[in-house]
């Protein structure tokens, strides 16, 4: 009796050591994990800034207000969602790095919508426009990823690295707001670029280009972080080779514009499939992207500002609108068991949320006034 109490007290203590360590084991694996989020955290941070802030210096004139704008721009955002996170608005993310990540991911989509009015607003009424982005943009965030009203049922909407939910949703954002916000006289004046200024876009491009495959896998599972971000890598080459022979193509020789621009939409479209998608499909999504991206801009463009009378700054819709979308739709055709009425649903949603409120928040914008010289630092700046 007493030797059977002794093993039931000896299989006791070895589980009580077995299960601590375990724990412990644990922990320490979660911590690890946090930190490498911390890390592809603090790339994505670098793309806010360095490489959207330099993206937008391509007009001549704006540059010192283009890199303000993305400070405050990012300034609004991240403590703005993270606030709206801690109090349970429209969900939470559960984790303080992960809810830093889904605050960036805010932050980059408010950069994008900015791109559009970029040039036309004083710099108070961007800071206005974060403040009315952010809760459009995390309403549209929680129907299309957390069930919201039901209408979507929870993680069946593939979009791991923001096709629709960050690039689309913040470029059709940003052409509601143009649609308002544009003035005929702003329509007859030319956005012009030189030298310099190309050369700082084309540098912004390369940050951004080199950081993309973080910003695609920050919240994917370790296990699949190798495979998306070969699969990011392989879609940004495939654009960025399909961008320079568009460009010959429809302009007769290489344009900047396009190769800072354009050679990104491969990292817009995949990023619905990048955990999920094949090397060869990721490298088709961006020769497909690349191609489509450097249409928009060499063809479509004029037309489309021409039918809406309002002009869109840096052709968010070519780089983010038309790529993620084309994104959302390609994952219909990857996806084993995608459910492609959700697929379609969130894409339809999302194109209507974004538009209807941001041609909102471009009346209100417009209350606050209009700048008499647009694209020009000197109105707001000691030169």
């Amino acid at each position: 009796m007493n030797k059977t109490k002794s093993h039931i007290r000896l299989f006791l203590t070895l589980a009580s050591i077995f299960l601590f360590v375990s724990i412990g084991n644990a922990t320490e694996l979660g911590h690890v994990v946090e930190v490498q989020k911390y890390n592809r955290a603090i790339h994505i941070m670098a793309m806010l800034l360095a490489g959207f802030g330099f993206l937008m210096v391509f007009v001549k004139k704006y540059g010192r207000s283009a890199v303000t704008a993305t400070y405050l721009l990012v300034s609004v955002a991240l403590p703005l969602y993270i606030l709206k996170d801690s109090l349970g608005i429209l969900g939470g993310s559960g984790s303080e790095i992960d809810s830093l990540i889904l605050a960036e991911f805010a932050a980059a989509s408010l950069l994008i919508c900015a791109g559009a009015p970029l040039g036309r607003l004083k710099m108070g009424q961007y800071i206005l426009l974060g403040l009315l982005f952010v809760p459009c943009y995390a309403f549209n965030e929680w129907i299309i990823l957390d069930h919201g009203f039901g209408l979507i049922a929870h993680g069946s909407f593939v979009d791991m690295g923001g096709s629709v939910v960050i690039h689309a949703f913040g470029a059709i954002f940003g052409l509601g707001v143009i649609m308002t916000m544009t003035t005929p006289k702003e329509i007859d004046i030319p956005i012009e670029a030189d030298d310099t200024s190309d050369r700082f876009s084309l540098l912004g491009s390369m940050i951004l280009w080199l950081f993309w495959p973080s910003f695609c896998s920050a919240l994917v599972a370790p296990e699949l972080i190798p495979h998306t971000a070969i699969n990011v890598i392989l879609a940004l080459c495939g654009a960025t080779i399909a961008t320079y022979f568009a460009s010959i193509y429809l302009r007769g020789k290489i344009d900047a514009a396009d190769i800072a621009n354009a050679a990104l939409a491969g990292g817009v479209a995949i990023g619905s499939t990048c955990d999920l998608a094949s090397w060869p499909q990721a490298f088709a999504i961006g020769i497909i992207a690349g191609g489509l991206s450097t249409f928009g801009f060499a063809v479509l463009q004029g037309k489309v500002e021409k039918l809406i009378k309002g002009i869109d700054t840096c052709g968010v819709m070519n780089l983010h609108g038309l790529p993620g979308l084309f994104g959302g739709l390609a994952a219909i055709f990857i996806v084993d068991g995608i459910n492609k009425g959700n697929q379609l649903a969130g894409i339809g949603i999302t194109i209507l949320v974004a538009i209807i409120t941001g041609f909102v928040t471009g009346k209100i914008i417009a209350l606050l006034g209009r700048r008499t010289a647009p694209y020009d630092d000197a109105e707001e700046f000691e030169l």
